[in-house]
């Protein structure tokens, strides 16, 4: 269930082409940003033995958690998770799910971080830590056995709320998905004006995650939406284009 870094695809450039400046945040290539210190942003899904959550609202929980941690007062200027937030987002931007239940969740809980809940779903995210520096509670979590279904289709999503298009042709594993998924949503946050950003974060960050019909999703990565785009390092070939950010007000830019 780890990920690895990803690149966005400019708005003006189509998929296919070499993505992202030279020092993206995101570039698969080795870069400047490699020589800094490497910080992870770690989100932990709770998945109980008897009930786990529809994949679904696993996904877009951890999205929101992405949204709910850059938009948090201690995220941002003399906060106290400001300088780690700088530091994560100055290398590489990294994010790792991990999955606990009973005993593990609750030791998870007590650490500082902020849970987020779906309909079904609970994601605790947490502020970054070194990539090899992670709170003993978090490390010993598992990162990869778990298989997340939906028990019924998701309905469609609202086309007036933003929404996550998951690449129909790349099959991933929950954790994978779910890093992607905040992958996203934080290329949409970024692109946002601050009036924009203020609007989402006071609305309680709606969004859907969705699988793109195949026959759209040409259309929505050359479309000058944000795209994520995979380094390969786990689970998919380098340079996949993993998931499209579609967010009213990005859609209204392109016009």
């Amino acid at each position: 269930m780890s990920n690895d870094p990803t690149t966005p695809v400019p708005a003006s450039v189509p998929a296919a082409a070499p993505a992202a400046a030279p020092d993206s945040p995101f570039r698969a290539e080795p870069g400047d940003r490699d020589l800094a210190p490497q910080f992870v942003l770690p989100l932990v899904v709770r998945i109980e033995r008897a009930a786990p959550p529809p994949r679904t609202d696993a996904l877009e929980t951890a999205a929101r958690a992405v949204l709910v941690m850059l938009g948090d007062e201690r995220s941002t200027g003399d906060g106290a998770w400001a300088r780690a937030m700088r530091d994560w987002q100055d290398a590489r931007i990294r994010k790792v799910v991990r999955r606990a239940r009973g005993a593990e969740w609750r030791r998870a809980e007590a650490l500082p971080g902020i849970t987020v809940t779906g309909k079904d779903a609970e994601v605790r995210v947490f502020p970054p830590v070194p990539l090899d520096g992670w709170p003993k509670d978090l490390a010993r979590l598992q990162v990869s056995g778990t298989d997340l279904d939906d028990p019924e289709p998701p309905a469609d999503a609202d086309p007036a709320a933003p929404v996550l298009w998951m690449n129909p042709d790349l099959d991933m594993s929950a954790g994978k998905a779910m890093a992607q998924a905040g992958h996203g949503a934080q290329l949409a946050w970024w692109e946002l004006s601050d009036g924009e950003r203020s609007a989402w974060r006071e609305a309680g960050f709606p969004l859907s995650v969705r699988t793109a019909h195949p026959a759209r999703w040409g259309g929505l990565t050359t479309s000058g939406l944000p795209v994520v785009r995979d380094a390969g390092f786990t689970e998919i070939a380098p340079g996949s284009c993993t998931v499209v950010a579609d967010h009213p007000a990005l859609r209204r830019d392109q016009r």
